[in-house]
């Protein structure tokens, strides 16, 4: 595994448990369809969750909790479709939301955990 994958499914790993203590519950990570990829898909209460996660080191890029814009979140609405589409269900009564699981890893000291609901 290359060093950004390990990245990715570390940052992944935060981020499920970061809400399995908010009290959802995965039901799915990295699913996979011919329109992209669910990093997490989680429910909360009556809703289902899509989230996306993204993970960076400390430095000069982008913060992590500015890597989704209009365009990746309505891709996201999209695959939400999708994944209801192959579970064979109408959407739950609470919906559809996308959040953003940001990790961002400082040179010392522990990763810092970012769980924002309904960005688009």
């Amino acid at each position: 595994m290359g060093a950004r994958r390990a990245l990715g499914r570390y940052g992944e790993d935060l981020a499920a448990r970061r809400l399995a203590a908010a009290g959802m519950t995965v039901l799915a990570r990295n699913w996979r369809c011919r329109d992209g990829e669910i990093d997490i898909v989680a429910q909360d209460a009556d809703a289902l969750v899509v989230c996306e996660v993204k993970t960076r080191r400390e430095g000069p890029y982008e913060h992590p909790m500015a890597a989704v814009r209009a365009a990746k979140a309505a891709r996201l609405g999209r695959l939400a479709e999708r994944w209801l589409e192959r579970r064979g269900g109408p959407p739950p009564p609470g919906g559809v939301r996308i959040d953003l699981v940001g990790v961002l890893l400082p040179r010392r000291g522990a990763p810092v955990v970012e769980h924002v609901r309904g960005v688009s």
